[in-house]
């Protein structure tokens, strides 16, 4: 593994897609207790149906980006991939991988988690303690703006951009103009941010035992912390819960999204990172590989191999996930 995770924590956030509710129920539940294996996953997702993705097929197809990816973000018809060792960001094609530019953010720059807000690109930079923003359309940079030392993954609310730095700060800015609406403190390294519809989750942790803060939306006002595994990473939402990874001590958590309860501690593999959603089931990025997790009770539907040993980021395209290897310099879609 690379030392230069010791920096923060490699993570995602990551982008947080849903699928249409369509309105049909799982007939045949899967067993009770599936292995965790390379194998295909038992349950089937009844809200993929119309994506003609009814399960994970056993094949990856891996596709080239640039050195040392980190982050990914799906745009809505494309991935794109923060590429912390040279400066870059990738812009692939959902549908078929193909790579449709790469665009220079700055030398040192080192881009790390990477946000879509409907019609343009956000990426954190922690080597310049800022975050640049692309037109989506295009890869045009259209500004570079401010904020607190080793920015992590950020949040979109529909209005604002929510950027966790290292300073143990969080950052509000504007979309439309990247304007600093007002930066709030929150607890030891905040690394990781999402968003529920109305409240801002920050994921704190360190190397050490660590905290979600649940935060208000408008005013940036705590109204829960919750104590979670050692060294979190990723968050996700589901819909009703958050997700979070812990790196430390290879589980991840469920929290009920209302309450901030804890629903659940669940074994995942070795030193996870990133967390996604896709309709029914939890992924989780590794040093092992990617596991599905079945998203109503944990427990694990599979463990996929991908070419990296340092899988990252992780996202939902609506049909399929997409995982950054960072020491490949590749994207794997699933």
């Amino acid at each position: 593994m690379k030392c230069r995770f010791s920096v923060t924590a490699l993570c995602v956030a990551v982008a947080l897609l849903f699928v249409s509710e369509l309105g049909w129920t799982q007939t045949a539940a899967a067993p009770a207790s599936p292995p965790a294996s390379s194998g295909n996953p038992i349950a089937a997702n009844p809200l993929k149906v119309a994506l003609l993705h009814w399960y994970a097929a056993s094949t990856v197809t891996n596709f080239a980006v640039g050195n040392e990816p980190v982050g990914v973000a799906f745009d809505g018809a494309n991935i794109w991939t923060a590429n912390f060792g040279d400066g870059t960001v990738s812009k692939l094609r959902a549908n078929d991988g193909t790579l449709l530019g790469t665009f220079e953010i700055g030398s040192g720059f080192e881009p790390y988690g990477v946000t879509f807000d409907g019609a343009n690109i956000w990426v954190s930079n922690q080597g310049a303690a800022s975050v640049t923003k692309l037109e989506a359309s295009t890869g045009r940079v259209l500004g570079n703006y401010a904020v607190g030392s080793n920015p992590g993954w950020m949040a979109f609310d529909g209005a604002n951009i929510w950027v966790p730095n290292g300073s143990n700060t969080l950052t509000k800015l504007r979309v439309s103009d990247g304007k600093g609406l007002a930066s709030f403190t929150v607890p030891f390294s905040p690394i990781t941010a999402a968003f529920d519809g109305t409240y801002i989750w920050v994921v704190c942790g360190g190397t050490t035992g660590g905290v979600v803060s649940k935060m208000r939306g408008t005013d940036g006002s705590v109204v829960g912390t919750y104590s979670v595994g050692t060294a979190p990473t990723g968050i996700a939402f589901d819909g009703a819960n958050i997700w979070i990874a812990n790196r430390g001590d290879n589980t991840i958590t469920k929290l009920r999204a209302g309450d901030g309860s804890a629903l659940g501690t669940f074994s995942v593999p070795a030193l996870p990172y990133g967390v996604a959603f896709d309709g029914s089931s939890i992924w989780v990025t590794s040093s092992a590989g990617v596991a599905e997790l079945r998203a109503n009770d944990g427990a694990t539907l599979g463990v996929f191999k991908t070419p990296s040993l340092n899988t990252g980021g992780v996202a939902f395209d609506g049909a399929n996930i997409w995982v950054t290897g960072f020491n490949k310099g590749l994207v794997s879609k699933f």
